[in-house]
């Protein structure tokens, strides 16, 4: 059993987690150097000097085999080159497989999952990473269930990292699919004002209220003001008010009614979003990885 200072003591020479390391001096009989070799040889040390990394590229699958069942998940990487890699792909199919299978509530339990080829998926993105020189890291997922009659339609865009999951009651599935489609393209935040979040509402309306007293509006007029401004911004936002982008004289609700169709829950990965990217280009992501080599 590795006690707690020579478990330190690794760490500071090689950056391996807690678990690493113990898990290195266990196996080598608390020797440092043979643990720190060990961790080597496994690609931790690699991968641990990764992990503050910000990984901002990568892809969106979605998974809907079981009629009741689908899962959407985001896996990073840290540029598009790696991200178009064929282990990376193979990466992506094999850890959404299994936590669609296993049904994990959080990334950690997700971690703990155990792979075909025997690994867990902490491990396999750790070698992963240590082979690829990039960290490969799960963002975030979801697994949704329907209840009778309701269907899932998905849509990933052709570069797979926009996807759009959409739970709908309904038969008309060529409309629903629209709809993701429409989804993925105009971006909408929430799928209808039930649904929008009550603190990105809050803060909205205070930067609606700044605005509109910086633009000089009389005292008596600004709060009406602010509350149809706030009126537009939601019917902008939410996914059933847009104007459908195929048809705009027709709302996103107006059209699924038409086609006996009613959108019950609406779930839009983009990859990256919302993390600061660095620029680069595809010539850059090569030369860094050949320089890796």
């Amino acid at each position: 059993m590795a006690d707690m200072e020579l478990i330190k003591r690794l760490r500071a020479m090689t950056q391996a987690g807690v678990m690493d390391a113990k898990k290195a001096l266990e196996e080598n009989n608390n020797n440092l150097d043979e643990a720190a070799k060990w961790l080597r040889e496994k690609g931790i040390i690699k991968a641990a000097k990764k992990a503050s990394a910000v990984a901002t590229e990568g892809v969106v699958k979605i998974l809907t085999q079981h009629k009741n069942e689908a899962l959407i998940i985001e896996i990073n990487s840290q540029t598009d080159f790696v991200a178009m890699s064929e282990e990376f792909k193979r990466c992506v199919d094999e850890v959404s497989e299994v936590i669609y299978n296993n049904k994990p509530q959080t990334i950690e339990q997700a971690l703990t999952l155990t792979l075909p080829n025997k690994l867990s998926i902490n491990d396999y993105l750790i070698d992963l990473t240590a082979k690829l020189g990039e960290k490969i890291s799960i963002r975030r997922f979801e697994i949704l269930k329907t209840d009778n009659n309701d269907v899932f339609s998905s849509y990933i865009h052709t570069n797979n990292k926009i996807g759009v999951l959409l739970i709908c009651e309904g038969q008309d599935e060529k409309a629903m699919h629209e709809v993701a489609m429409h989804g993925a393209a105009m971006n909408p935040k929430f799928l209808s004002r039930e649904n929008v979040d009550q603190t990105w509402l809050a803060s909205e309306t205070e930067i609606l209220k700044t605005q509109t007293i910086a633009e000089g509006k009389p005292a008596d007029k600004a709060e009406m003001i602010v509350k149809g401004r706030v009126q537009k911004m939601l019917a902008e936002v939410c996914l059933i008010e847009q104007p459908f982008f195929k048809e705009p004289q027709k709302t996103i609700g107006a059209y699924l009614k038409e086609h006996g169709c009613i959108c019950k829950k609406y779930i839009r990965y983009e990859v990256g979003e919302g993390i600061e990217k660095k620029q680069t280009n595809f010539a850059d992501e090569v030369a860094a990885q050949m320089q890796q080599k």
